[in-house]
């Protein structure tokens, strides 16, 4: 029987997988051409880690190679990672085609002679190549190995009145997989020359990922809930190596009764664990990525409450983040594009590790024997109160709990800071044997809502800066809205301000009706005084 596997490219025989065969028709006509006798075309393929581009790319050359028409050949630059000189770099480039092709291959050291090695005395037929891992160079080094297939493409172009194999180098078509340096995002002619094509891999459709489950079910016989596949798809948006992560946790480490259904509770208990403590190739790449300056601060202000980030495709920094899975790149009108977390699950991860990592221990929360009626009950919490007594935790500690927090240029703390705060704050406050509290990220773009379960009750607290009157009441109705999809009949809007004084609190910490949605809305400022 097939198994998941989110390591590496996946093979067709043991693995489930999703055919992806419109994409891979996509390439395979790139590659060949619209004229095989005139030539293919000079492609990059892009998309973040663990997508799927060497897969693809593996079943392009499959394909090429049982027509017969081409010799193919698919190398990885990775191990040129640490070449500092152009001749280390093209050594490494040689010696993998005369590696992958079993021939020897002219000894080149300048890039003025790098189109000899496709010339007719070292191959029979007309070569696709495909360069896997090429983002592994020096930005000097990309440009200069496109600066020669520049040249190579157009001196074949010169040479349209003869066939693809009595051209005077026989590169027909060539991909470079993973060209981020030299094309940024979505720049699908870029520098330093017109002549390449963008190939995308997106990630799996609802229906892909359905599907991987679907075979599953037919060759184990356990059925899985159609709950949890939506489940996966919305929390990992179809990302390749995530959603078989989710069905390795699922089929084989966390599946204890079998052939029982793979439940919601079964998803619910894979997540938690997915969050907080299992490690991944892949997230882990994403937390190392996400936690090193200059990206750290970017990460931690995407985290903020209210608005929109733009995102530019020549930003270098927002272009890093995209191509290791971080963050992703919407739109809602195909003219603007914003910032989102790449998926609800990197969003989570990531709040779990700052929140554990800024704040590992948040002091005394409440003394052994000190009344906590105004707070908490048996039966229910004042989320009121509660929030007060974090406002005064904070403050009473806030020379050493905030001593090394991360701070913006203008020296303030990052909002996102004070959310992790209380979500610390609340874990150790209500513990664990008595309630459950988890963090809910609803839009992608840094809105941060707290859940809270306490006997047999469902709490929620969505998080947002105090910025002017006009946001505050827009807060609300967003709040109710919220309520009403939770299914809840009130939810607290727990606003960060710097001060607030008592006639203010007067004034804005007043219940308030949805009349649409009749959910109640409890709005509560916390003064982190700064």
């Amino acid at each position: 029987m097939r198994r998941f596997s989110s390591y590496g490219p996946v093979s067709t025989k043991v693995h489930y997988y999703a055919p992806r065969e419109e994409l891979i028709d996509s390439a395979y006509a790139e590659l060949t051409g619209d004229d095989p006798q005139e030539g293919g075309h000079y492609i990059t393929v892009w998309a973040p880690r663990q997508t799927g581009k060497t897969w693809i790319m593996q079943q392009v050359m499959k394909r090429i190679r049982e027509q017969g028409d081409f010799e193919t050949g698919i190398i990885s630059m990775q191990s040129a990672k640490e070449e500092d000189t152009g001749e280390g770099v093209l050594e490494v480039f040689v010696s993998k085609l005369e590696e992958w092709f079993e021939r020897d291959l002219p000894d080149i050291r300048s890039w003025e002679k790098l189109s000899r090695l496709f010339k007719k005395e070292y191959f029979a037929k007309p070569l696709i190549l495909i360069v896997d891992e090429f983002d592994a160079l020096g930005e000097e080094f990309i440009n200069k190995f496109a600066n020669v297939f520049r040249d190579i493409y157009i001196g074949r172009r010169n040479q349209s009145d003869r066939p693809t194999d009595q051209k005077s180098c026989l590169l027909h078509g060539l991909a470079l997989i993973d060209v981020r340096s030299m094309l940024g995002i979505r720049n699908v002619t870029g520098p330093p020359s017109n002549i390449q094509r963008g190939l995308h891999i997106p990630n799996l459709t609802r229906e892909e990922t359905e599907g991987m489950f679907e075979w599953y079910e037919k060759e184990s016989g356990q059925r899985t809930d159609r709950d949890v596949t939506e489940r996966i798809f919305r929390e990992t948006r179809g990302h390749p190596g995530l959603v078989c992560w989710f069905g390795e946790l699922l089929t084989e480490k966390y599946n204890k009764k079998f052939p029982e259904p793979i439940s919601m509770r079964n998803f619910e208990i894979v997540s938690a664990a997915a969050v907080n403590a299992l490690p991944d190739d892949n997230i882990l790449n994403i937390i190392s990525k996400a936690n090193t300056e200059p990206y750290r601060s970017v990460v931690l202000d995407l985290f903020r409450t209210g608005g929109n980030r733009e995102f530019f495709y020549d930003d270098s920094l927002l272009n890093y983040l995209y191509m290791n899975g971080v963050i992703s790149c919407e739109t809602e009108n195909e003219a603007d594009y914003f910032v989102r977390f790449a998926c609800p699950f990197v969003q989570k991860r990531l709040f779990s590790y700052f929140a554990r990592e800024l704040f590992g221990y948040v002091g005394e929360v409440r003394e052994p024997f000190e009344d906590m009626s105004d707070t908490l009950t048996q039966e229910e919490l004042n989320i009121g109160n509660l929030m007060r007594r974090f406002q005064s935790h904070l403050r009473k500690n806030r020379k050493w709990l905030l001593a090394d927090a991360p701070r913006r240029k203008d020296l303030r703390i990052f909002e996102a800071v004070y959310h992790f705060g209380l979500y610390r704050f609340l874990c150790d406050f209500l513990g664990t044997e008595y309630a459950r509290v988890w963090p809910e990220f609803p839009t992608g773009n840094g809105e941060v809502d707290i859940v809270i379960e306490y006997a047999g009750r469902r709490y929620a607290l969505e998080l947002k800066s105090y910025a002017h009157e006009r946001g505050y009441k827009k807060a609300l109705g967003q709040a109710a809205e919220y309520g009403k999809q939770l299914g809840l009949s009130e939810v607290s809007l727990v606003f960060f301000v710097e001060y607030v004084d008592d006639a203010s609190r007067e004034k804005y910490e007043k219940t308030y009706t949805d009349e649409e949605t009749g959910v109640r809305v409890m709005p509560v400022f916390v003064d982190v005084g700064e």
